[in-house]
């Protein structure tokens, strides 16, 4: 851990991760609350913001992974803070000119720009940290974004409701300032492929396509992905309308459930850090479990009518979570090769949005023609399916593990 901690490299990009997890907290309660404050909250206006959060993502992901392989990965960090803090300030002008639903445009951008920028920085992660550090590394990555689940949303909230949706929109273009500006002091990282030596893009797509076909692992995450993206997408748009029509709570207390489940993560995270050696071994059980924890959570939130126990469960939820990221992350990054760390994120990625953006797409429509717990239990039966997947998995051996 102090080996961790001495590395510049890490520091500066958690910085920049914490930053950025503070923008997306701002962002997402804002939008939330300002686009059903201005549809009279309306599910399908909700489930309209979440499709258009993943069209981007499922647009530009193999893209953007294809290209953070051949740019300059420092580059394209700052480049997108950078341009993600222009776009805010055109969103304020168009606000302050009645024009509200430009608000939108703020959840396609944000999802574009990052489509490029993540990859990049598993790059620089794969170049600058050491493999034995890397579980750790992912641990504690997690950890913060578990600490923001908790503080997030209560701090998105604050800010929407006491200052209103201009300041919230403010407050992220400094952000995206500051984290552009920290990033400027990453080491520099040369491209991946030298100029003379990059093929198109798209053969460079074809190549990620059948890297990932070549790899049991990568084909069975590829499937899983899909199917659970399908089922969160169902639900995510939902969750305000489960703690209003279940708990009969106003809207805005869904920043405590979601902190709720930032409290699982955060706990989790720094379990799953502690146990990285057992976690990596047994990455097929702890996926599997995953899955299955998860279907009957899907499950229990919507019959539930009582607070205290959705905390309960939401709690359990960031745990799983937690663990399931670490897991997955660290598989990414040990077991691709670097040169094509970026095009299989492109690859992946982008079958996961597709689901979630046809689940969020008919999810409005489900809750109207059947109602919220038909949804509900469509999606606990997409997300149970998959742990038969994952049960096929290999456990990744020093032998699995690709060279650069």
């Amino acid at each position: 851990m102090k080996e961790l901690l001495k590395n510049n490299v890490f520091l500066i990009v958690q910085s920049a991760d914490l930053l950025q997890q503070i923008g997306i907290w701002t962002r997402n309660m804002a939008l939330l609350y300002y686009i059903m404050d201005q549809t009279n909250n309306n599910p399908v206006a909700v489930s309209l913001l979440t499709a258009l959060e993943y069209l981007p993502i499922f647009v530009f992901a193999i893209i953007g992974g294809a290209y953070a392989d051949r740019w300059n990965p420092k580059r394209t960090v700052i480049l997108g803070d950078f341009l993600s803090a222009i776009s805010m300030m055109v969103i304020l002008v168009l606000i302050s000119g009645g024009i509200w639903q430009s608000v939108f445009a703020a959840a396609v951008i944000s999802a574009i720009v990052s489509q490029f920028s993540q990859p990049s920085s598993a790059v620089i992660y794969k170049k600058h940290i050491p493999d034995h550090l890397v579980g750790s590394a992912i641990g504690i990555g997690q950890s913060i974004a578990a600490l923001f689940l908790i503080i997030g949303p209560i701090l998105g909230t604050f800010i929407y409701t006491q200052l209103g949706v201009t300041t919230s929109i403010t407050v992220l273009f400094v952000i995206f300032l500051l984290a552009a500006f920290i990033q400027l002091f990453l080491p520099k990282t040369e491209r991946n492929i030298a100029k003379e030596q990059q093929q198109s893009v798209v053969v460079e797509i074809k190549e990620g396509v059948q890297y990932v076909l070549s790899q049991m692992n990568l084909k069975i995450i590829a499937a899983m992905f899909f199917i659970s993206g399908l089922a969160f997408g169902i639900t995510q748009p939902l969750d305000v309308f489960v703690i209003m029509e279940r708990l009969g709570l106003e809207k805005e207390d869904v920043q405590w459930f979601a902190a709720a489940e930032g409290i699982g993560m955060l706990i989790g995270g720094g379990i799953a850090v502690a146990l990285t050696v057992f976690v990596e071994r047994y990455t097929k059980m702890v996926m599997t479990l995953c899955m299955l924890i998860f279907a009957v959570i899907t499950l229990l939130e919507v019959v539930s009518v009582w607070p205290v126990f959705t905390f309960s469960i939401r709690i359990l939820s960031g745990l799983a979570a937690a663990f399931f990221q670490v897991v997955f992350s660290t598989l990414m990054i040990k077991q691709v090769a670097t040169e094509y760390i970026g095009r299989t994120n492109g690859v992946i990625m982008p079958l996961m949005m597709a689901g979630m953006l046809g689940g969020s797409l008919v999810s409005g429509f489900i809750v109207i023609q059947i109602n919220l717990f038909g949804a509900y239990v469509i999606a606990a039966i997409l997300i149970a399916s998959c742990s038969i997947l994952t049960i096929k998995m290999n456990n990744p051996t020093p032998a699995e593990v690709v060279s650069d």
